[in-house]
């Protein structure tokens, strides 16, 4: 985020205005997101928060209108991990904000910087209940336990100190999503403030030098090197791919470090940390480097594996050494920096110091580091084929349809996942993104209706990118009217949908129990014609040939259009 104003900025709606000393508590938060660079944000206005919407046009920041505020929290969401930029969202009190938490929780979940402004109840509100419209006990405590932290602020003067920590936050440390509440009765107030505060510009933070030195001398000595990479390398993709080349390391990724390293790469497992082979491989491996990863259980399907060899660990937040499986080499800082400093000690007698020659001599270490990239990437086809075996029965259904979507779709292209068996099981696995394109899935927290309202997101931060939703039936509809909101944009977004008829994964949890299902199967829903209805577009398809051309022209028709694909569904 460094390209953002790191300068103080005057609270003026635009060039030739009169800086205003006395400005409502409506327009000190406009003004403090616009002094950071905000151009997009989105929400749903309402009795209480008006006097911030009323702002918005004249510091020229624009709003998207989803139909449901769990749907703006996805949006925004998705519009931070695709633009790099921290996504912003405006609700109102009580219900609106609740309806939020949610999508707060996943960006929790996933670090991913979601700043939420609400009004709160007023400055001296009685602790009893007085029936104002939206009283709730405490909104503050309903968000710290899903928020980092939840700011209530107690002036004007203090919201521009309030936006700054948030910015600071995402610029410096772990990003993760912030509340800030204004009471109600400050957003109307008018009161004199100073200068707009601005957060730091980003520093990136170097891990210690000795770190580093012990981190290099076990990665050149090693033999069974292995890569894992989490949503935290998500900027250190040229280093990334740098040191697995330099040492001849398969690369393997949790779903939300999908594509730092190209899929199509042959050292790269893709997203295979749950299968059994892969986890087997890591176990016997002699050092392991995590990047930007918590080694969860949600990346895993199951426990951490036990490592036999040294666990290196890069991550921006300490605590990520000791949580899960612990570091026994930590490297604390920025993970592009972090392997910039690793890769240069490699290299500090020129590149046959990594092979561990000296500069004037051969060794038979040299010609095993010569030989090792190539049996790396015999390592790394095995075991992509031992993974695909593991699961060749179950995933058969999605692949031809996903090989279908990949040849249709441009590398660059956005796709927004749900928590759906097409997807963790499909196409976590199976549909290959690069460095250019992304996948945006609701690791960890696991939410549903995540993928429409992301594609909505995404699309607001690059309408010239390709966007595609991917999701189940089940999932689908718990934001399926933000298909009103996408419609009303007008760009093309294709929402690809596999309707299994009801929740199929708990389905086969409770046939897998021995129980009988129950209540997991669900009418079947005409999605086509429901997308018309909302000024959409809708087609059915029997066959990869069928998705492709769908998907081609959805890409092209201007607004939504629902392509369904039915499976049989177990009765």
């Amino acid at each position: 985020m460094s390209d953002l104003p790191t300068e103080p900025v005057p609270l003026t709606p635009g060039a030739g205005s009169v800086m205003k000393m006395a400005p409502t508590g409506g327009e000190a938060v406009v003004s403090a997101l616009a002094a950071h660079g905000v151009t997009d944000v989105f929400g749903i206005p309402g009795t209480h928060n008006l006097e911030i919407y009323r702002h918005l046009p004249p510091y020229g920041i624009r709003h998207v209108t989803p139909r449901h505020e769990q749907g703006a929290g996805y949006a925004a969401d998705a519009y931070a991990r695709v633009s790099g930029r921290p996504g912003v969202a405006i609700t109102t009190t009580g219900p609106a904000l609740l309806n939020i938490a949610a999508a707060v929780g996943q960006a929790y979940s996933d670090s991913v910087p979601l700043l939420v402004v609400s009004p709160g109840m007023p400055l001296r509100h009685p602790r009893l209940s007085s029936g104002l419209l939206h009283e709730m006990r405490s909104q503050t405590e309903a968000m710290r336990g899903v928020a980092a932290f939840s700011h209530r602020v107690s002036s004007v003067d203090e919201i521009g100190a309030a936006v700054a920590r948030a910015f600071a936050l995402f610029r410096t440390g772990r990003p993760r999503p912030v509340h800030i509440e204004v009471p109600l009765d400050l957003l109307e107030a008018a009161e004199p403030v100073g200068e707009v505060r601005l957060a730091p510009p980003a520093v990136p933070s170097a891990p210690d030098p000795s770190s580093v030195r012990e981190a290099a001398d076990a990665l050149r000595t090693s033999r069974r090197p292995a890569l894992v990479l989490g949503g935290g390398a998500r900027g250190a993709a040229a280093e990334c791919l740098a040191l697995a080349e330099e040492l001849g390391a398969p690369v393997v990724t949790t779903a939300n470090g999908k594509g730092i390293v190209d899929e199509g790469h042959p050292l790269s497992l893709g997203v295979s940390l749950h299968s059994p082979a892969v986890q087997k491989w890591l176990a016997d491996c002699d050092v392991v480097l995590a990047v930007g990863t918590e080694l969860a259980e949600s990346d895993l399907w199951s426990a951490p594996p036990e490592l036999s060899g040294t666990l290196i660990r890069a991550d921006v937040d300490p605590a990520q050494m000791y949580a899960g499986v612990t570091a026994q080499v930590s490297l604390v800082g920025d993970a592009a920096a972090a392997l910039r400093a690793v890769l240069a000690v490699l290299h500090e007698n020129g590149p046959a110091a990594a092979a561990g020659m000296g500069p004037d001599c051969e060794s038979p270490q040299a010609s095993r580091m010569a030989s090792s990239t190539a049996e790396a990437r015999r390592l790394a086809m095995a075991l992509r084929g031992a993974r695909d075996d593991e699961t060749r029965t179950r995933d058969a259904r999605w692949v031809p349809y996903l090989r279908a979507m990949r040849g249709v779709l441009a590398e660059d292209a956005v796709i927004t996942s749900d928590s759906a068996q097409c997807c963790y099981y499909g196409a976590l696995p199976h549909l290959p993104v690069g460095p250019e394109g992304r996948y945006l899935h609701p690791t960890g927290f696991g939410t549903l209706g995540y993928a429409l309202p992301a594609a909505v997101g995404a699309k607001t931060a690059y309408p010239e990118r390709q966007v595609v939703a991917l999701s189940g039936d089940g999932g689908l509809q718990f934001s399926v009217q933000e298909l009103a909101t996408a419609a009303q944009l007008r760009h093309p977004l294709p929402v690809v949908v596999f309707d299994n008829g009801g929740y199929g994964e708990i389905r086969d949890e409770m046939t897998a129990r021995g129980d009988t299902p129950t209540a997991v199967d669900l009418a079947r829903v005409d999605l086509p014609t429901l997308a018309r209805a909302y000024g959409g577009h809708g087609a059915e398809v029997r066959s990869p040939e069928e998705l492709a051309a769908a998907l081609a022209r959805a890409l092209t028709t201007p607004g939504p259009t629902i392509v369904t694909v039915p499976e049989e569904t177990p009765r």
